[in-house]
């Protein structure tokens, strides 16, 4: 069993074909025992991922429903949840700088580093590179579904 703390880029994969999905979806999946951490703001993230897909070529708006509809009842009963509070977004600002990351980036990264500081064998799931390098800066073991 491992604990991981999977940004959107990296749990997107587990509703979407793309690269990594199968690699998602077994470190995701109940049976495999692991825990998997989500901040908050996933929640957004992933309804805006699908909103903004829907309709397009290979993704249905029943697709876009099912998937969204998936991700929300995992998003209640599977994940763990890293809540976001007014310290936790002033630790993004003080990341957003030090590693010029996205907004919503740094805002990931201070709630993995928030579920790190209970958990230290906390595992960096990311699949974006730039993330995936603060993150290695902040000393967390990192993997990238794309590598798979």
């Amino acid at each position: 069993m491992a604990v991981y703390f999977l940004d959107t880029s990296a749990v997107v994969k587990r509703y979407l074909q793309e690269t990594g999905t199968a690699w998602v979806r077994t470190l995701t999946s109940p049976a495999s025992g692991h825990f998997v951490y989500l901040a908050r703001i996933a929640e957004v993230e992933i309804t805006a991922t699908f909103a903004r897909r829907r309709g397009r070529p290979g993704f249905s708006t029943t697709q876009a429903r099912t998937a969204l509809g998936l991700f929300l009842q995992d998003f209640a009963q599977d994940y763990r949840i890293a809540e976001i509070t007014v310290p936790l977004l002033r630790r993004a600002a003080l990341l957003a700088d030090a590693h010029a990351l996205r907004g919503y980036d740094s805002v990931q990264l201070a709630a993995a580093l928030e579920v790190r500081s209970q958990i230290p064998s906390l595992i960096f799931i990311s699949a974006d590179d730039e993330l995936n390098d603060a993150a290695i800066a902040e000393g967390f073991p990192v993997d990238n579904p794309n590598s798979h």
